[in-house]
């Protein structure tokens, strides 16, 4: 995920200038023409449509359904190479949004209802981003060393919970790694529950500017 990573964070400085110095790097939405203007709104349409999607997918349906027909371990190590990809790819989208937006509505001109969604913006931003840098690796680790315990065990080839639930009755190391895998993971759940909010406030915001 290198390259992805300084893809990433160049999409990041770009936002960041965008939404400081918007005239400095792209000019005067007033002066550029309708046709920068709309590019800006289909960058932004764009990456919000793919940010919110995969959101809903991951967070709603995806991967409810692998957990409940994938043997616990198996979904363990495929979920810890889908999400780095997952908030690599939502953080870049929901940046360009930024910038977008930014561009669109500079701070000094944009009305209050304007300020609170980029608020709204940043605020996924800013989840996506301690997930993809903080909380996704710190899990996946978490998850590694559980791994290993349970399969000392001989658990964690079936679905579902069950069996983790009843050795860890008995088993204080397993019931110490599951209490800190599950603080961390609800963590990470709560930063994604949190974007995917602020994603759906905006999503209100863009319905209410529609004519259909």
């Amino acid at each position: 995920m290198g390259w992805a990573t300084r893809f990433l964070a160049a999409v990041c400085f770009f936002a960041a200038g965008v939404l400081f110095v918007p005239d400095a790097i792209l000019g005067s939405p007033s002066g550029a023409g309708a046709g920068a203007v709309t590019a800006a709104k289909l960058a932004h349409l764009i990456s919000f449509a793919t940010s919110w999607g995969a959101a809903l997918w991951a967070t709603f349906i995806g991967g409810i359904i692998m957990f409940k027909n994938l043997p616990r371990h198996i979904f363990g190590n495929l979920q810890s190479k889908m999400f780095p990809a997952y908030f690599t790819l939502i953080s870049a989208c929901a940046a360009i949004s930024v910038a977008a937006f930014a561009y669109l509505h500079p701070w000094k001109a944009a009305s209050t209802v304007e300020r609170y969604q980029l608020g709204f913006l940043l605020s996924a931003l800013g989840c996506n981003l301690s997930n993809l840098l903080v909380f996704t690796p710190m899990t996946i680790e978490m998850m590694k060393k559980r791994h290993k315990i349970e399969r000392d065990l001989s658990i964690g080839e079936e679905v579902g919970w069950s069996k983790n639930q009843q050795v860890a009755k008995s088993n204080p190391t397993l019931a110490a790694m599951n209490k800190k895998f599950g603080m961390i993971h609800g963590l990470s759940s709560l930063a994604n529950i949190m974007s995917f909010g602020s994603l759906a406030m905006h999503s209100w915001y863009l319905a209410s500017k529609l004519e259909l």
